[in-house]
């Protein structure tokens, strides 16, 4: 039968429960000439689907409610579980289950989100965050959260992959939500509590690839091209034939984060590896839903890439000619500082190192806008100076960067508790949006490993080969952590009870600190760059950051140096005071070698401690 490919976009993919004990049945699979949906529970039936034109198969079916469990019978053969499944009760290779999204009871009406310019990530990987792994073991973790400072709970992928221990990245159902992490209701609790406390909850999606076990989504249709590849496989099929098809499946899958589930923003992985060059980009289009869902719902919702491309246009607003997402996380900021803090320069990081680099990170928010890349071999990313500086978040640490290391080290484990605090506070103390990876906030020292619990054998060498070719570029040595064992996942686990004590009580109070001067400063508390003036010295590897907000002035200086230093600032006239020093012995330094109220007149004498900061500040009264 056919039917107007229209009239099917206005329904939801998968399985819609509808009143009368009924339920809608809706799946694309232009692959097959018959779909029948074989209900297993319960009592089992096959009931075959109407195909139309465009390759849409659908039906109404009697007697099906919330609970119902169910496969799909391709041309009277292979039995598969839907592609937009709401769960998967027993695992990625079981039956999909029907539910109804309209249960869940929230407690915190009216929520509407909060601005993006006050976003304090925090990102988590359920399943190691608590011995737990859980969406309810979490919640009891929040109060902690909002004590620190945290503004956005930011949680790493939580569709179903195949398993009970995964990353999150090989996730395989886009729809559903991880039964071993307690599914979809699990997940709105958790999002529930998050609103009750004022806290934004940010998603990671994942629209690059799928995962490669339990992945069966050729055989409904083209959702992948082979004349593209990703380094995870074939690409999604965003370009080619039926990709219109493609399109709404993801577009809709990200405003059912949105709307069903109450998700105030979405961490787009790794979009370089969206291949698309068709003439209106997915991303762009996406962007323009999430804007119209936005007016809609009255909330404010936002999409933040991950992208290696440096390519401004991605946070550039459509009406500039830009795609319009809202922000962006910045590699160029981490690698800056990360090289500055532990002198490694193998891989990507042989691009920086100097002083110069995180200076230009501050003042043009990509350090590679054009310039020549040696690590890539030709010219880089273009310029971003324009650009607010709410539209990139940066970070000391996330999952990549410490998860993609040989022994899943911490900064930790690389730098000195002096440089934990320095990072701190170029982190904390930049204009842009910062994030805090679990356990950073107290020097956490267990290592985030990459770890996967896949059934197929010849996949899991897989796995244990492409990570060892992965390492190359950086010539780590030894042996790397088993990503299938069980004692991997098991070690990657952050221990809470360090925080109450030594030097991890003091990181954890110094973030306190920064965070709460980074919301009450009257110039600290802006995410832009009007009016910063950025100063490096390269003699003393220090850098120096002046920010303005009319009258009020802040000065931060970031020493990066191995032995003492003394630097004489020009800062504007007027009665500059000290608000804080990383290295005093309230933050366990070694003691503050800057004076407590530099001279208000002519240059200011700042005597730096090894590896520390200082924060400076004039009000701006005197001069009224």
């Amino acid at each position: 039968m056919r039917c107007d490919v229209t009239g099917h976009r206005s329904l939801p993919l998968g399985a819609s429960p509808l009143p009368d004990i009924r339920c809608r049945f809706l799946v694309f699979a232009p692959s097959a000439e018959t779909v029948e949906v074989r209900l297993i529970s319960p009592g089992e039936r096959v009931v075959l689907l109407e195909r139309d034109g465009f390759g849409y198969h659908h039906g109404v079916v009697d007697g099906v409610k919330p609970g119902a469990r169910y496969l799909y019978r391709l041309d009277g053969g292979k039995e598969l579980p839907d592609p937009a499944s709401r769960f998967q009760p027993q695992g990625a290779h079981g039956p999909s289950m029907v539910i109804d999204p309209d249960a869940f009871s929230w407690m915190r009406l009216g929520w509407r989100g909060i601005p993006l310019s006050s976003y304090i990530l925090y990102e988590l990987h359920v399943g190691t965050y608590t011995p737990e792994g859980t969406f309810d073991a979490v919640i009891p973790r929040l109060d902690s959260l909002v004590e620190l400072g945290i503004t956005a709970v930011e949680l790493m992928p939580v569709s179903q992959f195949p398993g009970r221990r995964n990353w999150g990245y090989d996730g395989v159902f886009p729809f559903a939500v991880q039964e071993s992490y307690g599914g979809p209701e699990g997940l709105k609790r958790l999002v529930d509590a998050c609103h009750l406390r004022g806290l934004a909850v940010v998603l990671d999606v994942v629209y690059n690839h799928l995962g490669p076990e339990g992945n069966h989504f050729s055989d409904f249709g083209p959702y992948f091209r082979d004349r593209y590849r990703t380094p995870w496989g074939s690409a999604v099929n965003f370009d080619g034939p039926f990709s219109d098809e493609v399109r709404r499946f993801f577009q809709e899958n990200a405003l059912y984060w949105l709307r069903e589930f109450h998700v105030d923003a979405l961490r787009l992985d790794a979009i370089h590896g969206i291949m698309d060059f068709s003439a209106s980009p997915f991303l762009s289009e996406l962007a323009g839903a999430v804007r119209d869902l936005r007016k809609e719902e009255g909330r404010m919702i936002y999409l933040i890439p991950e992208s290696n491309l440096n390519d401004a246009r991605i946070v550039t607003p459509r009406d500039e000619g830009g795609y319009g997402l809202d922000a962006q996380w910045s590699d160029d900021f981490h690698h800056a500082l990360h090289t500055l803090l532990t002198g490694e320069r193998d891989g990507y990081y042989g691009d920086f190192g100097g002083i110069g680099h995180l200076a230009r990170a501050f003042t043009d928010g990509f350090v590679y806008s054009g310039q020549y890349s040696a690590y890539r071999k030709r010219r880089h990313g273009n310029p971003a100076r324009h650009l607010p500086a709410e539209r990139f978040v940066v970070f000391a640490q996330n999952h990549d960067q410490v998860g993609n290391r040989l022994r899943g080290d911490r900064l930790s484990r690389l730098a000195s508790f002096e440089s934990l605090k320095l990072a701190a506070g170029v982190v904390l103390l930049s204009p842009f949006l910062p994030l805090l990876f679990m356990g950073e906030e107290y020097g956490e020292v267990a290592p985030f490993l990459y770890f996967v619990h896949h059934g197929d054998t010849g996949l899991i060498e897989a796995v244990r080969k492409g990570r060892k070719e992965e390492f190359a570029a950086f010539g780590w040595k030894g042996e790397i952590p088993d990503p299938q064992d069980e004692d991997t996942f098991l070690r990657s686990r952050p221990d809470p009870a360090l925080r109450e004590s030594g030097n991890h009580a003091r990181l954890l109070e110094l973030h306190r600190e920064l965070i709460r001067i980074r919301k009450t400063d009257p110039v600290l508390s802006r995410t832009d760059r009007e009016g910063m003036e950025v100063s490096s010295f390269e003699k003393e590897n220090a850098l120096v950051v002046l920010r303005r907000n009319g009258p009020a002035q802040a000065t931060a200086v970031f020493h990066f140096g191995d032995a003492p230093a003394t630097l004489t600032l020009s800062l504007p006239v007027g009665r500059w005071g000290k608000v804080l020093d990383s290295s005093d012995a309230r933050w366990g330094g070694p003691g503050g070698a800057a004076p407590e109220r530099p001279d208000p007149g002519g240059g200011i004498v700042c005597a730096l401690r090894p590896r520390s900061f200082l924060l400076l500040s004039k009000s701006g009264k005197e001069n009224r």
